[in-house]
């Protein structure tokens, strides 16, 4: 993927800024006695952490809490004027850009219902022409890099160089045990193509459930992301929308004190040596599993000609039956987990699939 945007370095956004970036705050705004006890207990943990809240929270059902509305505004404002604190919200449409730049917020960012449109990303690119705000961009709902690309671009195009990306995770037909999978490839996909681009991680919506956000925040930043924003709550037990994937204050400083930041380089010539020793194997080892691909493939479009040249089906059920569990059963010997064994076989007999169909749809010898 190639994706080239003009962006100021994150260090230069912020006075004292260090690495990660901590955004945390309700999942949305519900009073502004909520608004302000939760951030004052943020800003005693974290003074230089920013502040976060849904002020329009428009919901996949409408008889569902669907966020305060524009009096949160004036609640974000207390917010920063008694803690201090950088305030950010989500914004939808134009209208709500142009609010919060009335009302003085600080970063906006772009939900994942809204990224996934386009049209909708258009119109607050319009309306943020001229600006020169922070804007974080999440990730689409469905997994689509290209989506997200698009619409950092978009936001660029309209002259924001303050820009981030956010990973959220992504809906799909099996999350496992998170509500939306991480799909930690499809981040990483975005961070190869613009490495100064900054990528923030939100554990709370790929995790929706406390228990896993530690877990998720340690991945991104041992991932190297720059940042995290965690849903934090005075009491969740109460909150009006995503009660299960909050926190207290307290929590959010037990999760970001247990974390271990690790450096992404190091001033070591014995380390760095060692390092591409071992790179230069793993690069060695790649070209010979890229070589036996490729025999395989090999023998895979063989495998269909026959097939075709005998009127057999292409998919032997039997047969991959039994190959799939032997396969399970050498990778456990070789210390390979079972979930990574499935996934490498699933791709490499999608495509041994795909190479017999297209000798199918040849013309037979004669």
């Amino acid at each position: 993927m190639k994706l080239e945007l003009d962006i100021t370095p994150l260090a230069d956004w912020f006075k004292n800024y260090q690495k990660p970036m901590l955004i945390a705050g309700p999942c949305s705004a519900e009073s502004e006695e909520q608004m302000l006890e939760t951030a004052a207990q943020i800003a005693a943990f974290y003074p230089n952490s920013i502040f976060r809240a849904g002020i329009w929270k428009p919901r996949t059902r409408p008889n569902t809490f669907e966020g305060i509305g524009d009096i949160g505004l004036k609640w974000m404002q207390e917010v920063k004027a008694q803690t201090g604190l950088l305030t950010a919200t989500e914004v939808a449409n134009a209208d709500h850009v142009e609010k919060c730049l009335k009302a003085g917020i600080d970063i906006l960012w772009i939900g994942a219902r809204t990224t996934v449109n386009p049209f909708s990303v258009q119109e607050i690119a319009d309306a943020l022409q001229g600006v020169d705000i922070p804007v974080f961009v999440k990730n689409p709902i469905n997994p689509d890099a290209q989506l997200w690309a698009g619409a950092l671009e978009r936001v660029n195009n309209a002259g924001i160089k303050k820009i981030a990306a956010i990973h959220r995770g992504f809906h799909s037909f099996d999350n496992g045990p998170f509500r939306n999978a991480p799909k930690w490839e499809l981040a990483i996909e975005i961070k190869t193509a613009c490495p100064q681009l900054p990528m923030i991680c939100d554990p709370s919506h790929i995790s929706g459930n406390p228990e896993l956000i530690p877990y998720i925040a340690q991945k991104a930043i041992d991932l190297d992301m720059d940042g995290l924003m965690i849903e934090t709550h005075r009491d969740p037990t109460v909150a009006l929308s995503d009660a299960k994937q909050q926190v207290k204050p307290f929590q959010l400083k037990e999760i970001i004190d247990d974390l271990s930041i690790r450096s992404a380089t190091v001033d070591n010539a014995d380390f760095q040596s060692k390092l591409v020793e071992l790179r230069l194997m793993i690069r060695k080892l790649d070209n010979d599993l890229l070589e036996l691909l490729a025999k395989r493939m090999a023998i895979s479009s063989q495998i269909g000609e026959y097939k075709r040249d005998n009127d057999v089906t292409i998919l032997q059920v039997a047969h991959w039956k039994k190959l799939f569990a032997e396969s399970l059963a050498t990778g456990e010997v070789l210390g390979l987990p079972e979930s990574f064994i499935k996934e490498l076989y699933q791709v490499i007999h999608d495509e041994s699939i795909r190479r017999q169909t297209e000798v199918m749809n040849k013309v037979k010898k004669k």
